[in-house]
């Protein structure tokens, strides 16, 4: 075949897991008839994390590690490895073994026979997730499908071989609010699905509490729907047609019955209505602004410590 493979690892207090990471998917890549490196991305650990990637670097000259000055979160840390990635085909995994490193031949297999620019994995159960949250989980995908351009399959994983034309694509999208399913998806590009069943982690515990989980979706829909500002304008129509039925309603009462309409409950009432979908609707929009405020600042994506790798940008 002669290509070459990049497995980009974001990787946030994995110490226990990553030596069973590289282990099994070196066994499988070393089956593979092209060469291969590991792009290794400590997203500011505070465990041994950093001394597993640098004793790993030096039995293997393959293997690559990037050390962020702080915890930039998984989407910075993606996107350091899709910048630093040289391989002809691009995958990135989870340092947790629930991406199964065995896929990465089928993967490989369905890109080159096959002619598909990327091949991406997605779960058919949920089996050990709290049902709540996989409820969640199923509701956000239809969701966000129905309001965006994005195309997002449910169960979708960032566990994906893709091109290097797919990969340059992604970098290209520089902004700083960064959501990668939605990115994959918009892009485009030809795209394979292949499920599997869903696997536990091999040791620790998720960094993905349902508070984490939720703010990524919110973060999501945000970054590719003008959706929930529609809404909003929406709100603002309705409850001023409302209004002015409302005070015609009075005045007509007050002309022929000579009703004063007393009551200062339901008043209230109606001004507290009126104020929290006003305040909604504010907030909304200050979602957007902030998103905007952070995107004018023009701050880096990350900023790298220590690296292995020579001539690479540490700030970008």
């Amino acid at each position: 075949m002669g290509k070459s493979i990049s497995i980009i690892v974001p990787c946030f207090n994995e110490q226990d897991v990553l030596p069973i990471f590289y282990k099994e998917t070196a066994n499988v890549l070393s089956g593979l008839n092209c060469s291969y490196e590991f792009v290794f991305i400590n997203d500011g650990s505070n465990d041994k994390t950093l001394e597993v990637m640098q004793e790993l670097s030096k039995k293997d000259r393959n293997v690559t590690y990037l050390s962020f000055s702080r915890n930039f979160g998984k989407e910075a840390a993606m996107y350091a490895g899709f910048c630093n990635a040289n391989g002809d085909y691009v995958a990135v995994m989870d340092a947790d073994m629930q991406d199964p490193p065995s896929l990465l031949t089928e993967m490989l297999n369905i890109i080159v026979k096959e002619g598909y620019d990327s091949v991406a994995a997605r779960r058919v159960d949920r089996k050990g997730e709290p049902p709540i949250r996989s409820w969640f989980a199923r509701k956000f995908y239809k969701l966000i499908n129905r309001i965006s351009d994005a195309d997002i399959v449910d169960g979708a994983r960032d566990f994906r071989l893709m091109k290097k034309d797919m990969v340059d694509a992604i970098v290209e999208m520089g902004e700083y609010n960064r959501f990668s399913k939605g990115i994959f998806g918009w892009i485009g590009f030809n795209t394979y699905w292949l499920p599997y069943d869903n696997t536990r982690r091999v040791a620790g515990e998720t960094k993905w509490s349902f508070w984490k989980l939720f703010k990524y979706a919110v973060d999501g829909i945000i970054n590719f729907s003008q959706a929930p500002l529609s809404i909003a304008s929406w709100f603002g129509i309705v409850m001023t047609f409302l209004s002015f039925i409302m005070l015609a309603v009075i005045v007509i009462r007050r002309l022929v019955w000579g009703d004063p309409v007393a009551g200062w409950a339901s008043t209230i009432c109606v001004i507290i209505f009126i104020g929290g979908v006003q305040l909604f609707c504010l907030g909304v929009m200050g979602q957007y602004i902030a998103k905007t405020y952070m995107e004018t600042k023009n701050r880096p994506h990350y900023i790298i410590s220590e690296t292995n790798k020579k001539g690479i940008r540490k700030v970008k």
